[in-house]
């Protein structure tokens, strides 16, 4: 379990530390936007009340969200606990669950998760923004899929 705290601690600590760098020294709000590499990268404002692109953000409790985000990592680490996987897919688990408890915290503090990241290419102008603790989800659960290991015996010849 040292392998996912340690993971789990670094996704937490780089997200909440760009979201701090990003707007309280470079100041980023929804009036000073900052181009870094357009269209490529731009740093936008935004304030994300639902799940994935703003998704529910109207009729959904943010208690309700939270508790979703933690039951979500408990899950993750009751299944770790039962199947041991190997050192890939435990990291991997730690930047899903560290990623995830960086939302809830900002959740917490803000009533919402706090997004900066838009990307765009190719003349595709894409209006959703989103952050770092994000990128720990998608690419922890991507990493559950690909290296996590079935705890199941196979049925061969079925």
């Amino acid at each position: 379990m040292k392998l996912l705290s340690l993971f789990a601690f670094a996704a937490f600590a780089l997200d909440q530390l760009s979201k701090f760098l990003v707007i309280h020294v470079m100041g980023v709000s929804q009036f000073n936007p900052v181009d870094v590499w357009p269209p490529l990268l731009r740093l936008r404002y935004g304030e994300n009340r639902g799940i994935n692109f703003g998704l529910f953000g109207d009729g959904v409790s943010v208690w309700v969200l939270i508790g979703i985000a933690l039951a979500i990592c408990v899950g993750v680490l009751v299944w770790l606990w039962r199947h041991p996987q190997p050192p890939l897919a435990t990291a991997s688990a730690g930047l899903l669950i560290g990623g995830a408890l960086a939302n809830v915290l900002d959740r917490l503090l803000y009533g919402f998760v706090l997004d900066f990241l838009n990307m765009s290419c190719c003349g595709i102008d894409n209006p959703f923004v989103f952050n770092v603790a994000d990128i720990f989800i998608f690419a922890g659960a991507l990493g559950l899929v690909f290296f996590g290991h079935d705890p199941k015996p196979s049925k061969k010849g079925a």
